[in-house]
């Protein structure tokens, strides 16, 4: 299905409608509209009535998102539903653990945003392709991530859940009384104070796990070839920063694993190899709560067969899940209350400002993009195109040739993608009449670019994409 979208009207029964809509959107003083002051002699204004006309964006969910997250969307301006019982094509994708097919994305669709960090169940190059940004939310389940490592820990640590099934088994002999004494010698471990812990990547939940390790007492070494500023403040003093996973994990007690999983060549894929896995000490726990195809299991099986170590990891492991060394768990890091609610809110409001304003925050695929303020009366348009020479000068071309004057515009790129924003002055047009529907298709018909939105605070409306050279609104 795909959105039928019109022309804009500038009558003002419209204007107030429209001010009243973006109003209740929360923010009254950067919501108002150009149009109370456009000089409409200049404009073609045949149906705009229809062009505009009120509705309400559709955000469609896969799995069960928090409504704590949800409620961010204002009722008056969005709808939101399961996928299953919509009832009609989306403007917005809002998704958790749920593999995007890419015949669920329908040409409405403007973004896609996953309630958490990784993105491997969204066909992000497909999307690229398409010019619809994929959004995810790092840092929101950080806390709850980092609190699990830290349990993996003291797990790896002690032999806990060797000692509690023991404990049921004595039960059900009804000899627990008796034998506890005895036999609590078998599940002996050792302290972390004073430990080595090695942390391999210091994003979120990394940092967080070398700040909590340092306070637990343990010498803390770190490995990030992308490290960024924000992350580094968060990082203990004393840290010592090392130049490879090798180097970093050789003396290491323990090493908490925490990078992205990159499929393809120079991915992340196994990562933690036999190269790596050699480099461990004897007896060295290794905490997985990034990703299992981080580990080379038969490598990890050497490794745990042939020393003391440990390996704890928050998801499934066909080859370690009955290993004596191994504990694995069902991947629970980010399943607290309190990590969906704040993922669900993040994502939400990385949509709002996305289709609100052309804000880019959060994107695995598009350049962070983010335009002053609008002036009072000014409209704004976002292009998205392919990353090829000469598109600046176009879509400015196509304005100049309208008589339309820039206000403000930025152009950003990330890859094959470029993304434009640009506001202009409605009451700048020349003596001749400007149609904002040609002047739309005009744009984005232009060889290279693949989509284009006409921002007017009406909910629904101003998105047009060109596919194979033919125009779809």
């Amino acid at each position: 299905m795909m959105m039928n979208m019109r022309k804009v009207t500038i009558i003002p029964s419209v204007l107030a409608r429209a001010v009243k809509a973006r109003c209740l959107a929360g923010t009254q003083q950067q919501q108002r509209l150009f149009l109370s002051s456009m000089d409409t002699d200049r404009w073609k204004t045949e149906d705009w009535e229809d062009f505009t006309k009120r509705g309400k964006y559709s955000i469609q969910t896969y799995n069960k998102i928090s409504t704590k997250g949800l409620a961010k969307f204002p009722q008056e301006m969005y709808d939101v539903s399961p996928a299953e019982f919509a009832s009609g094509p989306a403007q917005a994708l809002l998704i958790r653990s749920h593999k995007l097919k890419e015949d669920e994305v329908d040409v409405s669709v403007r973004a896609i945003a996953r309630c958490g960090a990784g993105t491997n169940n969204i066909p992000v190059a497909r999307m690229t392709e398409f010019g619809i940004p994929v959004f995810n939310t790092p840092g929101a389940n950080a806390n709850a991530v980092k609190e699990l490592i830290l349990c993996g820990l003291f797990l790896g640590s002690r032999r806990i859940t060797d000692g509690i099934n023991h404990m049921r088994d004595l039960g059900e002999q009804g000899v627990a009384r008796e034998r506890v004494e005895k036999d609590k010698a078998m599940f002996g471990g050792r302290e972390i104070k004073g430990k080595t812990m090695a942390v391999i990547g210091l994003g979120h939940i990394g940092a967080l796990t070398a700040r909590d390790a340092a306070g637990l007492g343990m010498v803390v070494k770190g490995y990030d070839p992308g490290l960024s500023v924000q992350s580094a403040l968060f990082l203990p003093q004393g840290l010592e920063l090392m130049d490879s996973i090798t180097s970093a994990i050789a003396d290491a007690d323990y090493v908490s694993l925490n990078i992205p999983y990159i499929k393809g060549d120079g991915g992340t894929h196994g990562i933690i190899g036999a190269d790596v896995v050699r480099h461990l000490k004897p007896g060295a726990v290794v905490l997985n709560f990034a990703r299992g195809e981080l580990v080379d299991s038969q490598a990890m099986k050497d490794h745990l067969d042939n020393s003391d170590g440990r390996y704890v990891s928050d998801f499934p492991d066909d080859e370690l899940w009955d290993h004596k060394n191994a504990i694995i768990i069902p991947h629970l890091g980010a399943s607290t209350s309190e990590a969906e609610d704040q993922a669900a809110a993040m994502a939400a409001e990385t949509i709002r400002d996305f289709i609100e304003h052309g804000t880019i925050r959060n994107s695995v695929n598009f350049p962070t993009t983010e335009l002053a303020e609008r002036r009072d009366h000014a409209m704004r348009v976002t292009v998205v195109n392919k990353n090829v020479p000469g598109m600046v000068s176009k879509i400015a071309t196509a304005f100049a040739n309208a008589g339309i004057n820039i206000l403000q515009q930025i152009n950003k790129s990330r890859g094959d993608i470029a993304y434009n924003v640009l506001d202009f002055d409605p009451a700048s047009v020349s003596d001749l009449k400007v149609d904002l529907r040609d002047l739309q298709k005009e744009l984005t018909l232009l060889d290279g670019v693949l989509s284009s939105r006409v921002l007017f605070g009406i909910p629904g409306a101003g998105y047009a994409r060109n596919i194979d050279g033919k125009y779809h609104v």
